[in-house]
């Protein structure tokens, strides 16, 4: 949109239309016509921000015309839609892992990100909580993780099975015998020893994934946070498969994966069919029982 001045009347321009005012029947005409490729979710956060956009300058344009029509707020709410996870199988983390092992030349960085995607995958830590951890934030002892604030300024311990404490400390021992000069803290580090960041660890899996051909047909490529939504997945599968009381275990997965509240858990139900299906069976077959 555009506004020129012709002589004492104001004219809006709004991609050839002409008007003497904004109007909100004209500013939402304008808000939902979303240029590009349609998509329910880019037309949603596009025509929200136009609508942000027309909102401002029609405040500011009511104090010099007094026929301006300010849109309320609301009129074009941004919705955001759910994009399904990608749940990982067993092979596609292997052969991930695989790639860092042998795509990988430096290395420290092959090491670093056979480490971390293992991690990832046996643990449901966020990336960032991944990233965050420094030297001393691992009781080799116990086998424990200090997740120090993290979202929601939480700070939670996180128990690893013993293969898993075993392969970070063969991660440390190859870290420090070829950065042995670095005195950064964190845990994970790149090639200059210094601590890992998300905007080149994130490319570096993209390639790793594209290089193994995983999620080629996905309707979203695979990401680095799916890692998390498979380990909660696989362990509410298996809580099913083997009868497990997953109503009472669930408040365990949502403090062990440290949500906010149970509630957040349960969203993991609707995420694999197959998940769905078990837990649409165990409600049938306990309605059942109740009935006799």
């Amino acid at each position: 949109s555009s506004m020129t001045d012709p002589g004492p009347h104001l004219v809006i321009q709004n991609d050839g239309q002409h008007a003497p005012t904004i109007t909100i029947e004209a500013a939402l005409a304008w808000c939902q016509q979303v240029p590009g490729p349609a998509h329910p979710g880019r037309a949603s956060s596009v025509g929200s921000a136009r609508m942000t956009a027309v909102r401002g300058f029609a405040r500011y344009l009511s104090g010099i015309d007094a026929d301006t029509q300010v849109p309320p707020l609301g009129l074009m709410p941004y919705r955001t839609g759910w994009t399904p996870p990608f749940i990982y199988s067993t092979a596609q983390i292997e052969a991930l892992l695989d790639a860092a092992r042998t795509q990988i030349q430096h290395p420290l960085q092959s090491a670093t990100y056979q480490t971390l995607i293992g991690l990832l995958a046996v643990s449901g830590l966020r990336i960032g909580e991944a990233l965050k951890l420094d030297r001393g934030d691992i009781d080799w002892d116990r086998g424990v993780l200090l997740i120090r604030e993290s979202k929601f300024g939480k700070t939670r311990l996180v128990p690893l099975h013993t293969s898993s404490t075993a392969a970070l400390a063969g991660y440390a021992q190859v870290r420090d015998r070829l950065q042995p000069r670095s005195k950064d803290p964190s845990f994970f580090v790149s090639r200059t020893r210094k601590r890992l960041l998300y905007p080149v660890v994130h490319p570096m899996f993209r390639r790793l994934v594209t290089q193994v051909g995983i999620g080629a047909d996905a309707p979203c490529p695979p990401r680095l946070h799916d890692l998390r939504h498979t380990f909660a997945v696989r362990t509410l599968l298996g809580w099913y498969r083997t009868g497990q009381d997953v109503q009472t275990l669930l408040p365990a997965l949502s403090t062990y994966l440290g949500h906010r509240e149970p509630a957040s858990t349960y969203w993991y139900l609707s995420a694999a069919p197959e998940l769905l299906a078990l837990a649409a069976a165990r409600r049938d077959n306990a309605w059942q029982v109740d009935r006799s």
